[in-house]
């Protein structure tokens, strides 16, 4: 018998479903529902079990780990009599690896408290490859004592796992990282229409810049995006418009200025009212080429 903990997975989609495959590799007995039913296929076909409802999922599981798109799906999944709240059992621990607005995870953790349920908030960074690689970036609110707990899980999904403060502090720092990574993906699309307006070879100009001090993780990932306009989503124009507008509504709550961030959250906006919404990110480099009249 395993000494593991057993594991709920509720959502199953680009990101959900590697990080629950990788989590039964390492030997996890893992439980998962979601609405799209050839994901379930997937999951059992990778060694899981199908659940048909949230509930059922959940009942008996020590871990509940929700990864959905929004803070109202975390709403829907976790409250309501078939939710999380009612249908786990006390003492499990809750881990919310979504990106959705610090107020919401505060809000769950002093909810699930009264039931006797632990909670921590712990979205990542690295998109759809870094969760079929297992090298994801997570970023943790909660209590110390259950990060301890969660963090072989965490390990299992990640390669830098950090907690960052109390409820919320995870997604306060995953506004961050979105921010970072918005602007860096315009500043990446833009210098990419500069150099091919100017005849320069674009493989070897990325190869050599990424080597130099504007080298990033995220022109590492994007390279080839950019170099093949390959805008399959690795995630979506949709979800990282939802990012912007929480990094830009928790700034403005802390009164902090975000200009650069505030041009960039209207240019992802821009591209998505386009109908690029379900893009991968990249696709920022459409609304550069937009702007500089090229035909897309």
């Amino acid at each position: 018998m395993s000494t593991l903990p057993t594991i709920a997975w509720i959502g199953l989609g680009i990101m959900g479903s590697p990080m629950s495959e990788n989590l039964i590799k390492a030997g996890y007995h893992v439980t998962g529902h979601t609405l799209e039913p050839e994901k379930l296929d997937r999951l059992t076909a990778a060694g899981g079990t199908a659940a048909g409802s949230v509930a059922e999922a959940v009942r008996d599981a020590d871990v509940i780990i929700t990864m959905v798109p929004a803070s109202p799906q975390v709403e829907a999944v976790a409250y309501g009599p078939d939710g999380v709240l009612e249908n786990a059992r006390p003492g499990a621990l809750l881990i919310d690896m979504s990106s959705i607005t610090p107020r919401t995870s505060v809000d769950l953790a002093a909810a699930a408290k009264e039931k006797g349920i632990r909670v921590l908030d712990a979205p990542v960074s690295g998109g759809e490859a870094g969760a079929v690689e297992a090298v994801l970036s997570i970023m943790v609110g909660g209590e110390q004592a259950d990060f301890d707990e969660a963090r072989p899980v965490f390990e299992t999904l990640g390669r830098t796992v950090v907690r960052c403060g109390p409820h919320g502090a995870g997604q306060t720092v995953k506004a961050a990282n979105q921010l970072i990574v918005a602007v860096n993906i315009q500043a990446c699309a833009e210098a990419v229409v500069f150099l091919e307006r100017s005849g320069v070879d674009l493989t070897a100009a990325l190869d050599v810049l990424n080597g130099g001090l504007a080298g990033s993780t995220v022109l590492t990932r994007k390279k080839d995006n950019f170099l093949n306009r390959d805008f399959r989503p690795g995630f979506r124009v949709d979800l990282h418009h939802k990012d912007m507008g929480i990094v830009t509504d928790a700034a403005r709550a802390v009164g902090a200025a975000l200009p650069v961030g505030a041009v960039v959250a209207q240019l992802v906006a821009s591209l998505r009212a386009q109908g690029d919404g379900g893009l991968d990110h990249s696709a920022l480099l459409r609304a550069v080429e937009r702007l500089s009249g090229t035909r897309v």
